[in-house]
């Protein structure tokens, strides 16, 4: 099978990356994503609520993004997530969870320094283009 080459992923619904790179890329049968925070689409301001909350968004955000690729969360492959304290992993696991409750991914957890706009939580992935089946 003949894979076309890279592709931007553009989507209006996700928030808008916050400086020079896309909020993702197709390439061979992947989609890779840029990080995404609990951002609100509609503000770019971080959502309310501590981790849980930015946490939901963050997901909702790579769903809106996975969509845009024609992909979705039930075909991600990675996930990487970025804590700004790792004592909230238990949190952000619990809503994680929530999105993904079978065929989990392979996933990396690591605390950082800092998250622009001083989120809590940032999230990308690695899922596969098409549909599950």
């Amino acid at each position: 099978m003949a894979y076309p080459g890279k592709k931007i992923v553009k989507s209006d619904k996700a928030p808008a990356a916050l400086g020079p790179y896309s909020v993702a890329n197709m390439g061979g049968p992947f989609v890779f994503t840029a990080g995404q925070l609990g951002l609100n689409p509609a503000t770019g301001l971080i959502v309310e609520g501590g981790i849980e909350a930015e946490t939901r968004q963050a997901l909702e955000n790579l769903k809106t993004v996975l969509e845009a690729a024609d992909s979705s969360l039930e075909n991600v492959v990675k996930t990487t997530v970025f804590l700004r304290d790792i004592n909230d992993f238990s949190k952000m696991n619990a809503v994680y969870g929530q999105f993904f409750t079978s065929d989990y991914p392979a996933r990396s957890a690591v605390q950082v320094a800092a998250l622009p706009k001083n989120g809590a939580v940032e999230i990308e992935v690695i899922a596969l283009i098409g549909s599950k089946d």
